[in-house]
């Protein structure tokens, strides 16, 4: 039993109802993630234009980004944002065999070696900030990526943090309907 209510899907209004309306006709269902940021309309309209942003990006990938979330999440022992980015990998193509060889080795996926650089860098930055040199940075921008691209994929991977930790603390349930 969760220790805050959440705004139930039939008293959802105003930015809530948006939102939630939103990830019905695109995901399919509500994450439990945003139902908990409910209990604060704020937040929650300001992860709706986190999420915006990133899904107009111009040079970060739903795909990359779903690895970025994915192995975040694995590395955080997230539940529930582990299955709903593997059922999301699942979507462009992955199947078990290869999302846990990902897992196992980075280098592994599927990406483009522009992304799969990325994504190492993002993985490697949350596991060993201090890990980060001068010449990461620079194989990054020889990739075409610029600082802002590197900021970017990296509070993508980042930000799992705060949710992964208030999902434990107000006890919201991990289990994922999809996937």
């Amino acid at each position: 039993m969760a220790l805050v209510t959440t705004v139930a899907t039939e008293k959802a209004e105003g930015i809530i109802k948006e939102g939630y309306e939103m990830f019905m006709k695109n995901v399919g269902a509500i994450p439990q993630p945003m139902q908990l940021l409910s209990v604060s309309p704020a937040l929650f309209e300001l992860q709706l234009k986190r999420i915006h942003y990133f899904s107009k990006h111009p040079k970060l990938s739903f795909a990359l980004l779903a690895h970025i979330r994915y192995l975040a999440a694995t590395t955080l022992d997230y539940g529930y944002c582990m299955d709903l980015n593997r059922h999301f990998l699942k979507k462009v193509g992955y199947d078990d065999d290869t999302i846990h060889a990902m897992e196992q080795d980075p280098s592994k996926s599927m990406l483009e070696e522009h992304e799969s650089a990325m994504l190492d860098f993002v993985i490697r930055a949350m596991k060993q900030p201090s890990s980060i040199t001068a010449e990461n940075i620079s194989r990054l921008k020889e990739l075409g990526y610029e600082e802002r691209d590197m900021v970017d994929a990296l509070a993508q991977g980042v930000g799992m943090i705060d949710h992964a930790i208030m999902m434990q603390v107000f006890q919201i349930d991990q289990h994922c309907l999809l996937g």
